[in-house]
């Protein structure tokens, strides 16, 4: 009995260790700035040592600078409104019609036999092949910009939803319909819910086209945006100035990325997938 007495007690222990939790700085959503850092820094040490001529491509230190100039005497501001304010309500027209036919031709086979091979051959149009035709349908004003915007927006999304709604399980669809769910509630309840990721995903990569076609749409004639920084830095021989209108339009655009996930990610809270906590 002493032996027993004195034998040292084993205790299993239950914890769980989560791969997380040993890549904490990582997993940090902070973490996504690391790799630009140590690209800048690299990019600022190559022009400081003669590696890299600073002439053409100025070092970012120097950018940051014409950033700050530009912020200064609030011209900066008023580039990025206009510029903001072209791709929200291009993104917001392309969006619509991207999303009314993709559902139309996604769930009905008399459109999609009507409309789809229309809609795929126009896909293939180069987006600067419309600028000529906007100009003079619209001509060099606001709306041929947002119009050239809207086009490039719409292509994802109706692309995306009407992936989605073909995608749609057909037995869920038939467990819809042996509860004996009227059409808005089947769509409410099912279809919805079924196409509401990827939906979100074709509007990410439809903000990210009109975001590349606002740099088109404000080559026609802008005397304002970001687009016209860049025009204004190639003729004026300021690569410093092309390079910080670069930089802003990578900023604005991560933004407004991050504004949609955060406006979508409540209606999509029911999802339970493997990267869900991490």
């Amino acid at each position: 009995m002493a032996i027993l007495d004195t034998a040292p007690s084993v205790q299993v222990s239950t914890k769980i260790e989560r791969p997380g939790n040993r890549l904490s700085i990582v997993a940090h959503p902070a973490a996504g700035l690391l790799v630009p850092c140590l690209l800048l820094l690299l990019w600022e040490m190559l022009v400081r040592t003669g590696v890299v001529g600073g002439r053409l491509m100025p070092a970012p230190s120097q950018i940051f600078q014409t950033v700050y100039a530009l912020a200064v005497t609030g011209e900066l501001a008023g580039h990025v409104g206009i510029t903001l304010w072209r791709v929200a309500v291009g993104f917001a027209g392309g969006a619509v019609v991207g999303t009314v036919l993709g559902a139309l031709t996604g769930y009905s086979p008399l459109l999609r036999r009507l409309l789809d091979p229309s809609l795929q051959a126009l896909r293939a149009i180069p987006s600067i092949a419309w600028v000529p035709l906007f100009i003079l349908w619209f001509g060099i004003f606001e709306a041929s910009k947002v119009a050239l915007i809207a086009v490039g927006v719409f292509f994802p999304v109706y692309l995306g939803v009407y992936g989605a709604v073909q995608g749609v399980d057909r037995k869920i669809v038939e467990v819809g319909r042996v509860f004996r769910l009227s059409g808005f509630e089947l769509v409410r309840r099912i279809l919805l819910p079924s196409v509401l990721p990827d939906y979100i995903l074709s509007l990410r990569a439809g903000l990210g086209l009109g975001w590349m076609f606002v740099v088109a749409a404000e080559f026609m004639g802008a005397s304002q945006g970001l687009g016209y920084l860049l025009v204004d830095g190639q003729q004026l021989g300021k690569p410093d100035q092309i390079l910080a209108a670069i930089l802003v339009f990578a900023i604005a655009g991560k933004l407004t990325d991050s504004l949609l996930l955060l406006v979508s990610a409540r209606f999509v809270r029911w999802q339970d997938n493997h990267m869900r906590g991490r």
